[in-house]
């Protein structure tokens, strides 16, 4: 079964409780499962994990280049300004779609710059939990053969 990264970046672990008429209510928790099951439903399985630091997630992109594993990836605010995440992103040897909660594009204007979309195979973003549904369909479909 092929594994799937899912990284979150910071203040997520605050879902359910953090600007709940952005985010609503459900927890980070709640969507670790919602991630899982789809990924069940596809064949796959989810390595689920979060940080606010940006050395860390940046070492699990790494990880991931090195072990060739596909990315789904919430950057939350470091969306709009690392560059350092960026790079790491363009050394990524599976495909990697960037997914948001609420949709960047309608909310305050540092927020619809993503230094990340460039490197990404798409973005979904605005569809709730949805937008990580959609894209381990996307990474799915992008994935050869059985994977």
């Amino acid at each position: 079964m092929r594994t799937v990264l899912v990284l979150n970046g910071p203040n997520l672990a605050r879902l359910g409780s953090r600007e709940p008429d952005v985010y609503g209510t459900a927890t980070l928790d709640d969507l670790r499962k919602a991630c899982a099951a789809t990924a069940a439903e596809l064949g796959l399985a989810v390595d689920f994990r979060q940080t606010d630091d940006e050395s860390e997630i940046i070492a699990w992109v790494h990880e991931a280049a090195d072990r060739q594993l596909p990315i789904v990836l919430n950057p939350a605010a470091f969306t709009h300004y690392s560059y350092a995440l960026r790079d790491a992103l363009a050394m990524r040897t599976a495909p990697l779609v960037e997914v948001h909660i609420s949709n960047p594009a309608a909310r305050e204007s540092f927020r619809h710059n993503s230094v990340v979309a460039a490197v990404a195979d798409g973005t979904i973003a605005g569809f709730g939990f949805g937008s990580y549904r959609l894209a381990l369909r996307a990474i799915a479909d992008m994935l050869p053969g059985d994977g």
